[in-house]
């Protein structure tokens, strides 16, 4: 079982466990690239992850690790997702289960939720689908409570989630709603260099066919927003994607 916990330079989480500490989601799945994917946008929620590839390593990992949820897929090579969760319930009864199931598979999907599955998701899925139904599921089963802090701020950059407004300083920025999730995307990593297809899915939650030129563009959007006139937040790294830091934090050229 492989551990990673939220990096520390993230903003403040949307849910967090009663006692204030990160929610943890087990991720199973015998693709490693795909649970790693998983992981990493669980991460980006500043959620706390631990990944297995089968059914026996995801039943030790559950003991120690005690996860919130869990993303189980359905067909692993060892045991099915159906038998893992019947012996995760054993031992943690309420644990939340998301299946992943194969896009026909419509008997997995019937029997993951008979059998006493709270979702599912098909392959291939949008990792902004996975983290919303991961959301209701925390929610309805009350392992975390709603952030109570709906404001980020990053230098004199400040943006209220439950209001919508955003200001430099002083000064108020009308966003488009587009612009506004790129910006709250930005926010939520400070310091941390987002790539774009990263931002591809996470703002515009599907596959633009390489299509980054999106991206750029928002970006040439929000900055003229942002940064016209004042010490610049948002910048290039070239080849690798955007960053935004606070003005007096400097930055490689853009």
């Amino acid at each position: 079982m492989t551990t990673t916990s939220p990096a520390s330079d993230t903003a403040p989480v949307d849910l967090r466990r009663p006692d204030g500490s990160p929610v943890r989601v087990l991720v199973v799945d015998d693709e490693a690239p795909l649970a790693d994917l998983l992981s990493m946008a669980l991460r980006y929620e500043g959620w706390q992850t631990a990944t297995a590839g089968d059914g026996a390593e995801a039943l030790r990992g559950a003991r120690e690790f005690r996860p919130d949820a869990v993303i189980l897929d359905v067909m692993l090579p060892d045991m099915s997702g159906l038998e893992v969760m019947r012996r995760l319930r054993a031992d943690q009864q309420d644990v939340p289960v998301l299946f992943l199931t194969a896009k026909d598979a419509v008997e997995d999907r019937i029997a993951g939720l008979t059998a006493g599955g709270d979702d599912y998701v098909t392959k291939p899925f949008s990792l902004e689908e996975v983290v919303a139904r991961l959301r209701g599921l925390l929610r309805r089963s009350g392992a975390a409570a709603a952030r109570s802090e709906s404001v980020l701020v990053v230098g004199d950059l400040t943006l209220d989630e439950d209001s919508r407004e955003v200001f430099r300083g002083d000064d108020s920025i009308r966003l488009t709603a587009t612009e506004f999730e790129l910006l709250r995307f930005l926010m939520r990593n400070p310091r941390r260099v987002l790539s774009k297809p990263q931002i591809l899915d996470r703002v515009w939650s599907y596959d633009f066919g390489g299509q980054g030129n999106v991206v750029e563009l928002y970006i040439s959007y929000l900055r003229r927003k942002i940064d016209a006139g004042r010490k610049p937040m948002i910048h290039t790294m070239r080849g690798a994607g955007y960053v935004l830091k606070p003005a007096d934090a400097g930055a490689p050229g853009r």
